[in-house]
């Protein structure tokens, strides 16, 4: 007598009763926030420093703004920096980042999606350092000399741009693509004969191995580095509240980090990345921490990102031109500047970055947002 054939468990039956069942189920409570940050930091736990952001990192501003909610904010860190954040952003595991200049306009010409809130590390300086006893001293003299430089961040066209000024193209060196980590490790060994960096250098010249032969002593805004705070454009539309509690926070913390009296505490914040005080204060030595911190998108910032673009497409880093009109979304920054009484206490700066604007920063931003 044959055996009665066994009635298998993914009887179509059976998956309709589970797909009901699933369907009947609420959605679950917990959401996730997730944020991307364009540097590999450091610290236990990992941080960074620079900006406003990091310091929401450190004091869980954000852990503390959504408490109650059940969404859980996660920070992602990149070694590869601004051209990993775009990758994770197209592919949608990230939804707020902490990027600059060139990385997002790079972004934005390849298709990405995505809307500038505010500013979020401005005016950062760069810097070139030699091997301690080198006989280059002057921009001039890298010529057909080994210099090391991260490729696609936003430090690039500020490299190429000082270059140019002094005469050079990228074709008069011979350039080396290297992260700052592996870069430091270059210049302390004597692989390379310069370097094109950040605050990481001042590590290195204090331990007697390298000295630092541009730091831009006027503060010139041509060879300074710009950040934003980056959202998905999906993620804007969808989650609007999430977005402008977002930006009223890191307002908080750029309203806190531009107090003068809260210098050193923002220093000793930022060295919870394990980089040296002495470093940080070196790098923030000639610049006005509320400047760095000014959230404005002001004709400042927007000159910078359109010269950005400008220069991309001229050094053929990008196929296809970039406008800026209509990527600040600003009606966020606008409300949390509003709601805090703090519409006037960030100066708006004209396209030098030099004297105050004329006009109001939100007339800016209107006008730009209008256009496209």
């Amino acid at each position: 007598m044959a055996k009665a054939k066994r009635t298998s468990v993914f009887s179509t039956k059976s998956v309709a009763t589970a797909l009901a069942a699933l369907l009947m189920m609420p959605l679950a409570e917990a959401d996730v926030l997730r944020i991307g940050v364009a540097s590999a930091g450091g610290g236990d736990p990992v941080t960074f420093s620079g900006s406003p952001l990091g310091i929401v990192r450190n004091q869980q501003l954000l852990e503390k703004a959504f408490e109650g909610t059940g969404t859980e904010i996660q920070w992602f860190f990149f070694k590869g920096a601004g051209p990993a954040v775009n990758e994770a952003l197209s592919n949608q595991q990230l939804d707020f980042a902490y990027q600059g200049d060139l990385p997002a306009v790079v972004g934005r010409s390849n298709g990405l999606d995505t809307k500038l809130l505010a500013g979020i590390g401005v005016r950062a300086n760069v810097y070139v350092a030699v091997p301690k006893g080198s006989d280059i001293k002057r921009i001039e003299d890298l010529k057909g000399k080994k210099v090391a430089l991260f490729r696609g961040t936003n430090a690039h066209l500020v490299f190429l741009k000082l270059l140019a000024d002094h005469g050079l193209t990228e074709r008069d060196l011979k350039v080396i693509n290297l992260d700052n980590g592996s870069s430091q490790a270059a210049l302390a060994s004597k692989g390379v004969d310069a370097a094109f960096g950040g605050r990481e250098l001042f590590k290195l010249r204090d331990q007697g191995l390298i000295e630092i032969i541009f730091d831009n002593p006027d503060n010139d805004v041509r060879y300074t580095r710009q950040c934003a705070l980056v959202v998905r454009g999906a993620y804007e539309k969808e989650h609007a509240d999430n977005v402008q509690k977002v930006v009223n926070v890191l307002v908080d913390a750029a309203k806190w980090e531009s107090e003068p009296g809260n210098r050193d505490a923002v220093i000793n914040e930022w060295a919870k990345t394990n980089e040296p005080v002495a470093s940080l204060k070196a790098d923030f030595d000639h610049l006005s921490l509320r400047d760095s911190a000014s959230p404005l998108v002001d004709d400042f910032l927007l000159t910078r990102y359109r010269t950005v673009a400008e220069q991309a497409v001229s050094e053929k880093m990008i196929r296809r031109p970039v406008t800026i009109d209509g990527w600040f979304e600003t009606k966020y920054l606008e409300t949390a500047l509003k709601a805090k009484g703090l519409e006037h206490y960030w100066t708006a700066y004209d396209a030098n970055g030099k004297a105050p604007a004329n006009s109001a920063t939100a007339s800016s931003d209107k006008a730009v947002n209008n256009g496209g």
